[in-house]
């Protein structure tokens, strides 16, 4: 892929993470989360080295500017999920060329990340920032809800890849 639609792409996708972290407000953007998973996972699809890891900084960066109140934390957690994406994706070995890619790695992957930045989230929030309170069902219902977050956006992933992004030329 040419530099300039790795370019297009990661601001394309990160434009989008920035939409679904600004103009909804909480809850709503936290509801959102499968949507950006969906990005970051079609962006390590793309961009083969940090795709998702690009597209959650530039995302951040978006979504900093427009919140400068939470900018650090927005920036952080939008930065550590891509990030999260791209080293679950090459734990479990998830690749994406101009064939099919294994839609079981890549639901795995997603789940874990997701689940991870859920938890991460709320902790620090809890912990850290005193703003929601430390329960088991809370830690609990955000483990639950990352992963199946993740679930729905792998599969949502990979589907959109095997389907009708694989045979793509310009950009496989």
């Amino acid at each position: 892929m040419q530099k300039a639609q790795q370019l297009f792409i990661i601001a394309l996708f990160g434009s989008i993470l920035f939409v679904t972290k600004v103009f909804f407000d909480p809850p709503w953007d936290n509801l959102l989360i499968v949507v950006q998973a969906i990005l970051l996972a079609l962006a390590a699809f793309f961009i083969k080295s940090m795709g998702a890891t690009y597209v959650g900084i530039v995302g951040g960066i978006l979504a900093t500017l427009a919140r400068p109140a939470l900018g650090p934390m927005t920036f952080f957690f939008t930065f550590l999920f891509g990030f999260l994406v791209d080293v679950t994706f090459f734990l479990f070995k998830v690749t994406a060329h101009s064939e099919e890619v294994n839609r079981n790695r890549v639901v795995l992957a997603m789940a874990l990340s997701t689940a991870l930045i859920a938890f991460l989230s709320y902790y620090i929030s809890s912990l850290l920032f005193k703003w929601l309170p430390i329960d088991a069902m809370w830690t609990s219902l955000m483990l639950f809800l990352g992963a199946g977050s993740g679930i729905s956006a792998g599969y949502a992933a990979a589907y959109l890849w095997n389907k009708y992004l694989k045979n793509v030329k310009s950009l496989a």
